[in-house]
């Protein structure tokens, strides 16, 4: 096998974007042939009854889960499962294809092993999309289906776009994630609102019997961020996903000027956004944390604050292949050191 620390330097050397798409030529070969990745998925993805639970009427495997954005066109579900991960997020897909943004619009800042993305929702559309979710779905792990609006759709038609994407992608998914949180769409995070929220599922869960997730931004007000949450699963939400990238450029030491940052530097940000969310809603709904997790040591902290599933992206970049394998190992040790038989007995263990 190869070792990603030894490759790593070599990576680095080429743009972001660029070291995305040959990870990307990689990972999509498992749809031509799988044969010669059974060994490192028969290695890297943990199965144990100790992970293992239903969630959303889907059986999760392992709760680390691909976070949106990586995934934007559904090329490498297959790929995602043979590096360990529990379940994927594909998208955010928008109705009509688009090129997003103007390059450069992906950079690292190594040192706080974060990224900073200002991509715009840069995807295939929905049409190629759902052609290759008909030949993949259903999956033997879950599936989220990642949408979002397109840039030229103004926000009085916003809702359009949404319902669109929710009827064009039914029953081809296990659950849908709401994007209203990127920072790269203009004028796409005033649509966090109690109107538009509240019309969206209240369309939406009249159209699907799929679970429709929402995921929020991590620079809300805290309590603007309770308030909404509670709403939107008082019209309908099936879960909250907590959170997407941040405009806190003072988290990092040479910040560009677009986009979101992702990775370590969002590790506590995300955690207090999540943990107030969590306060309010465990037990009441399904919650999902993602933001600056890269290690079993803090997906097992969301675990305890309320997250049934946890999510993963930038860790990736700066860790490899093997944390996913390395995360869910050792929160198998984890789990039974605090003598639980099961991760459903842990989550939310410091609420109890």
């Amino acid at each position: 096998m190869i070792n990603y620390e030894s490759i790593k330097p070599l990576l680095f050397k080429l743009q972001p974007e660029s070291a995305h798409h040959l990870a990307e030529s990689v990972l999509r070969l498992p749809n031509i042939c799988q044969i010669p990745f059974n060994p490192f998925l028969k290695s890297h993805f943990i199965t144990d009854n100790a992970l293992t639970q239903t969630i959303l009427g889907r059986e999760f495997l392992n709760p680390v889960g691909l976070g949106a954005g990586f995934d934007k066109n559904a090329t490498m579900i297959r790929g995602m499962q043979i590096l360990g991960f529990g379940f994927t997020e594909i998208g955010t897909v928008t109705p009509k294809p688009q090129d997003g943004n103007p390059k450069p619009r992906m950079f690292r800042h190594i040192e706080e092993e974060t990224l900073q993305n200002a991509m715009g929702f840069n995807n295939e559309g929905a049409y190629k999309v759902i052609k290759r979710l008909q030949e993949r779905f259903p999956f033997s792990t879950p599936i989220g289906i990642n949408i979002g609006k397109n840039k030229v759709t103004p926000e009085s038609e916003a809702i359009n776009d949404y319902i669109h994407l929710i009827k064009a992608f039914d029953g081809l998914g296990d659950y849908f994630v709401i994007n209203i949180s990127s920072p790269n769409t203009p004028g796409l995070r005033d649509l966090q609102n109690e109107e538009f929220i509240g019309k969206l599922f209240g369309e939406a869960k009249a159209l699907t019997d799929m679970p429709i997730l929402l995921k929020i931004a991590p620079d809300m007000e805290i309590e603007d961020a309770v308030t909404l949450t509670k709403m939107a699963v008082e019209k309908g939400a099936d879960g909250i996903i907590a959170t997407n990238t941040t405009i806190d450029y003072s988290l990092v030491k040479n910040p560009k000027d677009i986009g979101g940052l992702s990775g370590a530097v969002l590790k506590e940000k995300s955690f207090q956004i999540f943990d107030a969310i969590a306060e309010e809603l465990f037990g009441k709904t399904v919650l999902i944390s993602v933001g600056g997790i890269d290690s079993a040591e803090e997906a097992y902290r969301r675990i305890k604050a309320g997250a049934s599933l946890v999510q993963i992206y930038s860790g990736l970049v700066f860790h490899g292949p093997d944390m996913i394998m390395d995360i869910n190992k050792e929160l198998i040790r984890l789990i039974k050191a605090d003598g639980y038989e099961n991760i459903t007995q842990a989550i939310g263990a410091d609420r109890k």
